[in-house]
């Protein structure tokens, strides 16, 4: 079996049409860091590179000056990947460590996200890193009110970066920041303009990297915590709370979990309703496991699970986060409860 820490992570920058998602790419590409970079995007000249250009290798390959690869997408994704890949095989292009990709404005990450899992080529070969949804300061609000790709590409990301904001009304960024935690409480929202880059915080960080894994759990643990002193635990699963009929909440457990029982219980959940889960994201305590386990799933692909060496904190109960669409929180509740014969387990609105 391929060690899944030791494919090449692909990090997905999505975002609705305007928000930002070339100048993110842009900056990114500069860091040092992210010299061992392939990017694959629609067409170059929608990526704005040519004053990053440094050699062209081909009529689609093009080495940036900070190392990177560019390469543009002609035709299927699947198709451009497994290319991409062949060159760095046989020594055509530099051996790239990572690879950036971004979407249109208009598209839906999941099916990027399914590619990975489905097709048998990439998947012994890629792995997903994150995702990272560029949002507009300026128009969010009115995307997020008027285009449901835009919800959903804010819903499942891991990263949310807000663009624009030095030319925002801060009242218009304020609200928009409160929606995002609303969609999605455990993407950190990074401000571009206030924070700058840190293409570590952005990209370089995932739950199956060694050396980060940890510290992305206890991001996770951490906005949870924050959503439940906010909300006080008064609010159990009210729709108000949500946009266009998306709900963030997380179960947590008070016994260890049965593996099988749970395993089985996702697997149906998926089957009924894959396409209205579009995260999910847990640390569970297994029986007989010995250390916990992180898992990690968009929509229908659920990535294989990931072990820590130990519990980020004392606290060792297991928390499962799940974002849903036109989905009853507490029938999902109850329905795991069944498969694991938990009595009561706590769960509080995010």
């Amino acid at each position: 079996m391929v060690d899944y820490a030791t494919l090449i992570p692909v990090n997905l920058i999505t975002g609705f049409l305007g928000s930002g998602k070339t100048t993110l790419l842009n900056r990114l590409l500069r860091s040092p860091r992210l010299a061992g970079t392939a990017v694959l995007v629609n067409e170059f000249g929608e990526v704005g590179l040519d004053h990053l250009l440094l050699e062209t290798l081909d009529a689609e390959t093009v080495i940036l000056q900070s190392g990177c690869l560019c390469c543009t997408i002609r035709g299927d994704l699947a198709e451009a990947m497994r290319g991409l890949f062949s060159k760095r095989e046989r020594g055509v292009v530099p051996a790239f460590d990572r690879l950036a990709i971004e979407t249109t404005g208009l598209a839906d990450p999941a099916p990027v996200v399914s590619t990975l899992i489905a097709e048998p080529v990439l998947r012994h070969h890629f792995r997903l890193g994150s995702i990272v949804a560029t949002v507009d300061a300026v128009n969010g609000l009115a995307h997020l009110a008027e285009h449901p790709e835009s919800v959903k590409q804010a819903a499942i990301a891991d990263r949310l970066v807000v663009t624009k904001t030095d030319i925002a009304d801060p009242r218009d960024t304020a609200r928009l920041r409160v929606e995002l935690e609303r969609l999605n409480p455990s993407a950190p929202i990074l401000d571009l303009a206030a924070h700058g880059i840190d293409p570590d915080a952005i990209m370089a960080s995932d739950i199956y990297d060694p050396a980060t894994k940890s510290v992305e759990v206890q991001r996770w643990l951490a906005a949870e915590a924050l959503q439940a002193a906010a909300t006080g635990h008064a609010h159990r699963h009210d729709p108000s709370r949500h946009a266009r009929g998306i709900s963030a909440f997380c179960i947590t457990f008070e016994r260890p979990l049965d593996w099988t029982a749970f395993g089985l219980w996702l697997t149906m959940l998926l089957h009924a309703h894959g396409q209205n889960v579009l995260r999910v994201k847990g640390l569970l305590d297994v029986l007989d496991a010995g250390s916990p386990i992180v898992i990690h799933g968009v929509q229908h692909v659920v990535h294989p699970p990931a072990h820590l060496d130990r519990w980020p904190s004392a606290d060792r109960r297991s928390r499962l986060v799940l974002i849903v669409r036109n989905l009853d929180p507490a029938a999902i509740e109850r329905s795991l409860a069944a498969f694991n014969r938990l009595a009561n387990p706590i769960v509080q609105a995010a």
